[in-house]
C-alpha cells in the first residue's frame, strides 16, 4: 500500500492528465470528469465526499493519491468584524488568511508563499524565511475556507479576492495564475476576474509577463514612498527594480491590458507622509491611469515605523486630489487582533 508520502497529488492533474490515469486503472474516463467536478467546482477535500462515485472507485482513489487540504489552524476575531486565519499546511508550515468585511464588500485576503525573501522593513512576513511557494491548490483552499467563513459569520458569499497575504505573488508567477484560472474558471468557482487584485511589491521584469499574459484581473503595486532613496531604505527590492523601470514596466503593462493601477501607500510617521512625499506620489502617478490607496500602517514589533497621525494623512489625501488624483484612504482593520500581514503566523510558529 502506498503511504501518504508517496501518494500523487490529484490536485497538481489536469483534466486531461486525469482522463488518461483513469483509463490506464481501467475505468472510464467520464469518471475523471466527475472527480474533476468535485474538487474544483464542489471544493471537495475527501474522496468520501464524492457520494456520485462507487465506494469501490473511492477506495482504489484514497490508495493512490491524497487531497493536500489547507485546514485552519487558528482563527482571531477582531471587534470590526475581520476575522485573521492561520492555516496549516500538509506539511505543517503555517500561512495566514484575512476576511475583510466593509459595508459594499466580503474580501478574502490571501497568501501566495510560505514566508517572505523580499524583507521589506514595515512587513512581520519580511522577518520570516521563504520557505516555499505555494501551490495553485493551497491558494485556492484560502479562499474557499474564507468563503465559507463568510457565509457562516455574516450570511454573504465572498466578493473580491486580493493577493495581499504573507509573500511575494509574481514570485510565485505560475502558481498564482493557475489559481486564479481555478476561481475564475466556469469549471471552478466561477468568480469575475474584475474582483481580483494582486498586489506585487514591484518587479520590473514580471509585471511586463502579467502584460504579455494579458491578464485580466487588477494589480496594485505596494509603492509606500516614490522616491528611490526612501524605498530603497523599507523596500531593498527596489534596489535591482528602480521607480523608473517600475514605470516603464507598468506603462507596458498598461499599453497590453488597458487595466487602471492601483497604488497602496503605506503612510509612516515622519518618513514618507509629508507635502514633498505627496509631491513625488503625485508625479508617479501621471504615467499612467491609476488610483491611489493611503493606508494606515498596523504596528508590529519587529519594526519601529508608526502610523503617520490622522491630520497629515488627510492633508496628503487632499493633495493628491487636488492634483487629480483618485485616492481612497483606508483605515487599518483588525487593530485589536494580529491583523498585520506575518503577525499572526510567526506567533503561532514561535510556539
Amino acid at each position: 500500500m502506498n503511504t501518504a508520502s508517496t501518494k500523487s497529488d490529484i490536485r497538481s492533474f489536469s483534466l486531461e492528465d486525469l482522463r488518461s490515469k483513469f483509463i490506464e486503472l481501467n475505468e472510464k474516463s467520464f469518471r475523471a470528469n466527475q472527480i474533476y467536478e468535485w474538487l474544483w467546482k464542489k471544493s471537495a477535500t475527501s474522496f468520501d465526499e464524492m457520494t456520485n462515485i462507487s465506494k469501490s472507485l473511492r477506495d482504489k482513489l484514497n490508495e493512490i493519491f491524497v487531497i493536500n487540504a489547507v485546514k485552519i489552524n487558528s482563527s482571531q476575531f477582531s471587534s470590526d468584524k475581520t476575522i485573521k486565519n492561520s492555516f496549516v499546511l500538509h506539511d505543517t508550515h503555517l500561512i495566514e488568511g484575512v476576511l475583510i468585511p466593509t459595508p459594499d464588500r466580503m474580501t478574502a485576503c490571501v497568501s501566495s508563499q510560505v514566508g517572505c525573501s523580499l524583507t521589506c522593513k514595515f512587513c512581520a512576513t519580511g522577518y520570516m524565511d521563504r520557505k516555499r511557494n505555494l501551490n495553485a491548490d493551497e491558494i485556492y483552499d484560502q479562499v474557499v475556507l474564507i468563503d465559507k467563513q463568510a457565509k457562516e459569520n455574516y450570511g454573504i458569499p465572498l466578493t473580491n479576492i486580493v493577493y495581499m497575504g504573507m509573500g511575494e505573488p509574481l514570485l510565485n508567477y505560475s502558481n498564482v495564475l493557475k489559481s486564479i484560472e481555478k476561481l475564475t474558471s466556469e469549471d471552478g468557482l466561477n468568480m469575475a476576474s474584475k474582483r481580483i487584485t494582486v498586489s506585487t511589491a514591484g518587479i520590473a521584469k514580471m509585471i511586463k509577463k502579467l502584460g504579455d499574459d494579458n491578464v485580466k484581473f487588477n494589480l496594485a503595486l505596494s509603492l509606500h514612498a516614490a522616491n528611490d532613496e526612501k524605498r530603497n531604505e523599507i523596500m531593498p527590492i527596489n534596489e535591482q527594480n528602480s521607480l523608473k523601470s517600475l514605470a516603464e514596466a507598468l506603462k507596458y503593462f498598461y499599453s497590453k491590458t488597458k487595466n487602471p493601477v492601483t497604488y497602496e501607500y503605506i503612510v509612516f510617521n515622519n518618513f514618507n507622509d509629508g507635502i514633498e512625499d505627496a509631491k513625488e506620489l503625485a508625479k508617479f502617478c501621471k504615467h499612467i491611469p491609476c488610483k491611489v490607496n493611503i493606508i494606515e500602517y498596523n504596528p508590529i514589533s519587529f519594526a519601529d515605523f508608526t502610523n503617520a497621525e490622522e491630520d497629515k494623512i488627510e492633508v496628503f489625501a487632499n493633495y493628491l486630489k487636488k492634483q487629480g488624483v483618485t485616492t481612497n484612504i483606508r483605515r487599518s482593520r483588525g487593530k485589536d487582533i494580529d491583523a498585520a500581514c506575518g503577525q499572526l503566523a510567526v506567533k503561532e510558529g514561535a510556539k
